[in-house]
């Protein structure tokens, strides 16, 4: 989904790292690098990487809703 499509009322998602199983859940952030609880997917920077091993974004899949 784009974020541009995405409204207020779009049900939060999950992202697990398939390197370690880090889970991160857009409706709780991670304020420990600067992103604010309801803060998409889509929005974090490119650039961010995976608090426990260090990999990128493209290492995380969308867990199932």
């Amino acid at each position: 989904m784009n974020a541009a499509l995405q409204t207020d009322d779009t049900p939060f998602r999950k992202f697990m790292c398939v390197v370690c199983g880090w889970i991160y859940d857009e409706a709780q952030g991670w304020p420990d690098d600067g992103i604010e609880p309801g803060t998409r997917w889509e929005d974090i920077p490119e650039t961010w990487t995976c608090p426990d091993c260090g990999v990128t974004k493209s290492d995380f899949e969308m867990t199932e809703v």
